[in-house]
Order: C-alpha cells, then sequence, then structure tokens
C-alpha cells in the first residue's frame, strides 16, 4: 500500500477528516494544509486507519488527550465513607 493511502480508513473516519478540513479552510487554512490539519488530527484521535491488515505491529494502548483524561477520572476514589476509603488505601499496600 503507497504512503498516504487512505484505504485502511473507515468512512466515519474520513467523514471526520473532511469536517476538520472544511473547519480548518474556513478559518483561512489554504487547502493543502486544511487536509493536513484534517488528517492529523483523525490520526491523533484514532492512532491511524481502523480497517484491518497491514501494518503487522498491533497498536499501542491509546494515549490521545481525549482518552487520557478519562482514564485519569477514572482512577480516583469517588464517594464511599471514611471506612471504605482506609480499606481501599490498605489493599492497595499489599505485596
Amino acid at each position: 500500500m503507497p504512503r498516504g493511502s487512505k484505504s485502511k480508513y473507515t468512512s466515519r473516519q474520513k467523514r471526520q477528516a473532511r469536517h476538520i478540513e472544511a473547519s480548518a479552510k474556513e478559518r483561512g487554512y489554504t487547502s493543502k494544509r486544511a487536509a493536513e490539519i484534517g488528517w492529523a488530527t483523525v490520526n491523533k484521535q484514532d492512532g491511524g486507519g481502523k480497517k484491518s491488515g497491514g501494518g503487522g505491529r498491533g497498536k499501542k494502548r491509546s494515549n490521545v488527550s481525549s482518552r487520557a483524561g478519562g482514564r485519569a477520572s477514572h482512577r480516583r476514589t469517588r464517594g464511599g465513607s471514611r471506612a471504605q476509603h482506609a480499606k481501599a488505601g490498605r489493599a492497595s499496600h499489599r505485596g
């Protein structure tokens, strides 16, 4: 597959890239730069094309900012009684 081919992108990813490209054009970017911004944003969010095949190395765990914030917010304990917090703290220190 030649470099720059979009065959491994889903229709949703292609649609998102077009939408982002249109927004960039409205903000005054050239057509070429707007397209670069659109695909770069899709790649940032999804880590490349989502259709299977090719590559051979698999996909690393997503580290994109929109996912990282959600993961961080679910890591912290919310609510519960003092006893529940103390119990959770003791459990995390066991070897």
